[in-house]
């Protein structure tokens, strides 16, 4: 057996996830490498259609990868059997984006956050709702929300819901899809807090997708950006925002708005929409947006190029800066 001491907490190498449709084959992953340390939170951004929640839910299985490898401790998940994949499902949930169609509306929250621990039989049912009053107070509902139902809550107390949800096995990773871009700035705020808290408090690891770079920024220790279903860019938080090197990087965290209004403005506008996964560039997929593009970025897939401590960006023009 091969020594795993020293793997990542999360080892992902060479995922691919393609759907087959009538129109041709979707290239919704493709050949996406990285790593994940314990207890951090990794942030993974991009725009619509660049493959965020698809590679988050191949992660977990919850839709089967095409090819590559999943290390999660030590366990390549992708190789595990129904029984095999059912032990791991405790160890790994997912915080869903919309916090109204997610929660089951003829249930009541308390049997909704029950749900998982009554499928891995876990505890008698005094334990479990016990367990459930436990967790509604963590994520700072009250106890008496139990026996409601979900449609009696704002958006910002039923994403506490969901949060509830993922929460009752203990898992070590969890999976947050946009968990706030549904929410009202303030509410966005609090819930960022509460999974910082989270974090600390249970050591949690955290893959959060999200559009809003601003959240990203503050919440994330590494940043993975993605187009058109490849990563771009990836490296810890500070450095990546304070200098990105890839251009579509530097375009994205131009628009994020600017408190002073009377601050000066470098905005990188992009012409045209992300093309289609069907059809997707050759070489570089991001060259038919971008104004350093030239004949080699046609020709040639970028190969990741260090650009500082555990920073890489995926660009041929980012050679020059190689470490």
């Amino acid at each position: 057996m091969s020594d795993t001491s020293s793997e990542p907490f999360l080892r992902i190498r060479n995922l691919t996830k393609r759907f087959e449709t009538s129109r041709g084959t979707v290239q919704a992953v493709s050949d996406v490498s990285f790593d994940i340390p314990r207890g951090s939170i990794t942030g993974l951004v991009g725009e619509s259609g660049s493959g965020k929640t698809t590679l988050g839910r191949t992660l977990l299985r919850l839709i089967e990868p095409t090819s590559g490898e999943t290390r999660f401790d030590g366990t390549d998940l992708n190789a595990q059997n129904e029984i095999g994949l059912r032990a791991m499902r405790r160890r790994m949930q997912i915080i869903f984006q919309d916090p109204v169609s997610s929660l089951n509306p003829r249930l009541k929250v308390g049997d909704i956050i029950a749900e998982g621990l009554v499928a891995h039989r876990v505890g008698t049912a005094a334990d479990r709702r016990a367990k459930v009053l436990a967790l509604l107070e963590e994520v700072g509902l009250r106890p008496d929300a139990a026996n409601r139902y979900p449609h009696e809550f704002s958006g910002g107390q039923r994403q506490r819901i969901g949060i509830a949800r993922a929460l009752a096995l203990d898992p070590e990773f969890i999976v947050a899809d946009e968990c706030v871009s549904a929410l009202d700035v303030s509410i966005q705020a609090q819930i960022l807090n509460l999974l910082l808290d989270l974090r600390e408090k249970r050591n949690l690891t955290m893959l959060f997708i999200a559009h809003d770079l601003s959240a990203v920024e503050y919440l994330c220790d590494q940043i993975i950006v993605m187009y058109l279903g490849r990563i771009v860019e990836a490296g810890p938080s500070a450095p990546l925002y304070r200098q990105p090197q890839h251009p579509y990087s530097r375009a994205l965290l131009s628009a994020i708005p600017q408190p002073d209004p009377r601050a000066a403005r470098n905005r990188e506008v992009l012409s045209d929409d992300i093309p289609s996964p069907l059809n997707p560039p050759s070489g570089c997929v991001f060259r038919t947006r971008c104004k350093l593009a030239d004949g080699r970025c046609a020709e040639v897939r970028p190969d990741p190029v260090p650009v500082g401590p555990s920073h890489v960006s995926y660009c041929l023009k980012s050679e020059a800066l190689a470490l």
